[in-house]
């Protein structure tokens, strides 16, 4: 998509529309959070949700439920395994009154099943509301036996509903995962850096009657978290976050979402993002912060897939490195990193005499895959 359509993009965003019920927030400036309805599931979500990957104190979880937030996300993989343990404990009094999710990376039935009982245990909670097959950008990621898995969790009582996760690959997933009629959650990238056709998919998955997660709603971030550097301070001035996650949100054909959240200063800036709701005089925000991001980030459109010489994963890597210069989580995108083939890792970019890789929306696709290579191996 050239700028100009990008730019036409985020002028024409509509305001989110209004929900059926509303909660509260105790602060002072009484904002109330829209609840939407998670497709045919009938469960009711705060569209503000909560996503616990990068979250490591738990008071910031037991503030977001006091402060009437109801969707909670973690996954089997995040934090080592750790993160649910503590998710699990955070959310512990409130269990009955909210929807939680995890995800499974396992590429078997009997290893989703294995990895589902962990999960539960590691929970405190003999049943999760969601529980999604994790980052599947093709069909064949997902043998049936993971869908008659996630059927036969739900017949026992383990597992309320079923999701499929993914980071690329929507313009095939969505469609086929409608006709397969076996998913009724889906937890997707959506954010104003994406190509405008992701719109239409949202609302076909809605009209569908699938559960629709916005995960990624920040574009990767690139925000320093301490006070006092320059990357902070320009992002405090002009609130590109919550206008991103503003964005994200604004049509009621995305359902909730999951911003990684890490402490309380960031749990407020979400919610009176959220609560205020997107406005036209927003996109002047996003049309500065896409100039900003656009050589760093990548929208996993899948345009660079099999370029790589070396056939390295290039989208993938480069969210990697996302993690670590936006999110300030090294360890997460090590973690990532890890999970690469041996060769994969191996492999060097500056011993290639030209990058084979031409990404047509401007990201320096060379000094990415480089710094992903200085970061981690």
């Amino acid at each position: 998509m050239s700028d100009a359509s990008r730019r036409s993009f985020l002028a024409s965003a509509l305001t989110a529309g209004a929900g059926l019920k509303m909660a509260a927030s105790p602060s002072s400036t009484k904002l109330e959070m829209p609840v939407r309805t998670l497709g045919k599931t009938g469960l009711k979500v705060t569209v503000l949700g909560f996503g616990c990957m990068t979250t490591s104190d738990p008071a910031v979880i037991e503030k977001a439920v006091d402060m009437g937030i109801t969707y909670f996300d973690t996954a089997r993989v995040y934090q080592s395994g750790n993160n649910e343990r503590m998710v699990g404990a955070a959310l512990k009094k409130a269990r009955k009154n909210i929807v939680l999710s995890t995800k499974t990376p396992a590429k078997t039935g009997a290893q989703a099943m294995e990895t589902l009982e962990t999960s539960l245990k590691e929970l405190g909670t003999d049943y999760v509301d969601i529980w999604y097959l994790h980052s599947r950008e093709k069909p064949e990621a997902i043998p049936d036996e993971l869908f008659e898995a996630q059927e036969t969790a739900q017949k026992q009582g383990k597992v309320r509903f079923r999701g499929v996760s993914f980071h690329g690959g929507h313009a095939v997933m969505v469609p086929w995962l409608i006709e397969k009629k076996r998913t009724d959650v889906i937890l997707v990238s959506y954010n104003f850096m994406m190509d405008a056709s992701m719109d239409g998919l949202m609302e076909q998955a809605d009209k569908a009657g699938v559960g629709v997660v916005a995960m990624k709603v920040m574009a990767g971030g690139f925000r320093n978290n301490k006070p006092g550097s320059a990357q902070y301070d320009r992002l405090k001035k002009d609130k590109a976050m919550p206008t991103a996650l503003k964005w994200a949100v604004r049509r009621p054909c995305v359902h909730t979402s999951i911003p990684g959240i890490q402490d309380l200063d960031m749990l407020d800036e979400n919610f009176k993002a959220v609560a205020t709701g997107w406005k036209q005089e927003d996109a002047g925000v996003l049309a500065a912060h896409m100039d900003y991001i656009r050589p760093l980030y990548c929208s996993m459109c899948g345009h660079c897939e099999g370029q790589c010489a070396k056939g390295l994963p290039v989208s993938d890597i480069i969210r990697y490195v996302s993690y670590v210069e936006g999110y300030g989580e090294f360890a997460l995108g090590r973690e990532n990193w890890l999970q690469l083939a041996a060769h994969h890792q191996a492999v060097r970019c500056t011993e290639c005499d030209q990058c084979t890789v031409n990404c047509p929306k401007g990201v320096r696709v060379f000094d990415r895959v480089s710094r992903a290579q200085e970061l981690f191996a």
